[in-house]
């Protein structure tokens, strides 16, 4: 019996998918699934003919593998992962290697990899993104974990991943859990992106009365210049949907409650545990969060009515100055999520590439723009690239920007329409470049209230001041 190449557990859509991509790329695979009616039902429908072996229990699948066996995991992230594994390790051996290609928390995956390393296995948590299309046809794929392993698995993962100007969207990023933790700053960021051309769409529906017929128009202007993105694509297309029941757009029926699967959150933790400042990726999950406070919502619109300003706009004008606002808000986004990634990998050790990052997603995956290109560009020139700001091009996309920007976002708030993601990325750009900040003030409460200390910006030292004294003027007491 021919042995296949590689394992895949759980056919749910993205595992069917993954499977048929390794399939199309000459790859015979093994696969399995706890329901094992769904193994039957994917070789009798979509992978009918194809070289995709059906198995029934883990030991079968382990069985059919060559050797080291390679096993993918397409399984819900958390605890069934770890149910799995405590089965599948009892049929493998040393030197073999599990790939747990789910959204799992970066930590679990550091854990996994030392636990599995006990037993001479090797263990790969690789963050694919790209959804159902990108699965099937070229996702970005965000291997990292056991060393060992990539030189087996590259030849599998390259071949499927998606492709971008003949390099594939797939390299390897590092030790431990850097893989899933690549992958969950993707999807901070991609929270932000998805938050801020809601807002576009929000302004334009609500300050300008477009229709979605005429924001479609729009938005696939917008993704003929810098703002070109997969993105902004599929937002054209939905906004050129119509109900077949009712003619009316589609976007316009679907309920404005929007649902999370957790790696935004986690991306916001961890931005705080290591104190990077990220509030454009924060402001997309709280407003995710408000958007199902639904009751609370209703209640408010019946204490609080909409006020009735309007303001005077030229409609050409302010849709260009969305676009400003939506490409310098963007920039932010990203150099955000940079940011993290940067401290993270100082703070673990794990000497992650922006350039290299930035290429990878490139193709395949929902972030996917234009100008990741730009984005690699700049970190292969300066690799200590502090912040995404400081790259020319982008400092003076922003800067190019900001009068179009500041415009939105008063307007916006003259308007009462929330923009949340347009105003913290406005904010964090004026913080970082502003001289001096209202901190001064925090830190001396601080100092009053909890004795904290602090520094003075006109001799060296940490210092405390008894705030209470009955003199006017206190002294400073050296710590």
């Amino acid at each position: 019996m021919t042995k296949a190449d590689i394992g895949l557990i759980g056919l749910a859509v993205m595992g069917e998918n993954l499977v048929l991509n390794m399939a199309s790329k000459g790859f015979t695979t093994a696969v399995f699934n706890r329901t094992t009616a769904k193994v039957d039902a994917f070789l009798q429908g979509r992978a009918k003919g194809l070289p995709i072996v059906g198995t029934y229990s883990l030991q079968e699948l382990a069985q059919a593998l060559k050797r080291p066996r390679k096993i993918m995991l397409m399984v819900k992230a958390g605890q069934p992962v770890d149910n799995i594994l405590q089965d599948l390790v009892e049929f493998l051996e040393p030197g073999d290697i599990i790939i747990d290609g789910g959204n799992s928390l970066y930590t679990d995956t550091s854990r996994r990899v030392q636990e599995i390393k006990q037993r001479g296995i090797h263990f790969v948590g690789a963050g694919v993104s790209g959804g159902e299309e990108g699965a099937l046809h070229g996702p970005s794929i965000m291997p990292g974990g056991a060393r060992e392993a990539w030189d087996e698995v590259k030849p599998v993962l390259q071949a499927i991943a998606a492709q971008v100007e003949g390099d594939p969207c797939c390299e390897w990023i590092g030790p431990e859990g850097a893989g899933h933790f690549v992958k969950m700053v993707h999807n901070g960021i991609e929270y932000a992106d998805m938050q801020l051309i809601g807002e576009a769409y929000f302004l334009m529906k609500h300050a300008l009365g477009l229709a979605p017929k005429e924001m479609q128009a729009v938005f696939q202007e917008w993704n003929r210049g810098e703002l070109e993105s997969y993105l902004i694509e599929i937002t054209a297309s939905i906004m050129g949907k119509v109900d077949a029941d009712t003619g009316t757009p589609l976007v316009e029926l679907i309920c404005d409650a929007a649902g999370q699967k957790g790696t935004g959150k986690w991306t916001s933790q961890v931005a705080l545990d290591l104190g990077v400042s990220a509030p454009t990726i924060v402001e997309a999950v709280m407003a995710r969060i408000i958007s199902g406070a639904r009751g609370q919502r209703a209640q408010a619109q019946t204490v609080f009515p909409a006020p009735s300003r309007t303001a005077r706009l030229e409609r050409e004008e302010f849709i260009e100055a969305i676009r400003s606002a939506l490409f310098a808000s963007k920039i932010c986004a990203y150099a955000q999520g940079f940011d993290i990634l940067q401290q993270a990998s100082n703070e673990y050790g794990w000497n992650l590439q922006p350039g290299v990052l930035a290429m990878i997603w490139r193709g395949g995956c929902i972030i996917r723009a234009q100008f990741l290109h730009r984005i690699k560009d700049v970190y292969d020139e300066d690799p200590k690239l502090v912040n995404l700001l400081f790259a020319p091009y982008f400092a003076q996309a922003v800067a190019g920007a900001e009068e179009k920007w500041r415009k939105v976002v008063s307007t916006a708030v003259e308007l009462g329409l929330p923009v949340p993601a347009f105003s913290s990325a406005l904010a964090y750009f004026d913080a970082l470049r502003t001289g001096q900040l209202w901190t001064n003030l925090v830190q001396a409460q601080r100092d009053y209230f909890g004795a904290h200390t602090y520094q003075r910006t006109d001799k060296p030292g940490t210092f405390h001041t008894n705030w209470q004294a009955l003199e006017e003027e206190v002294e400073s007491v050296p710590v």
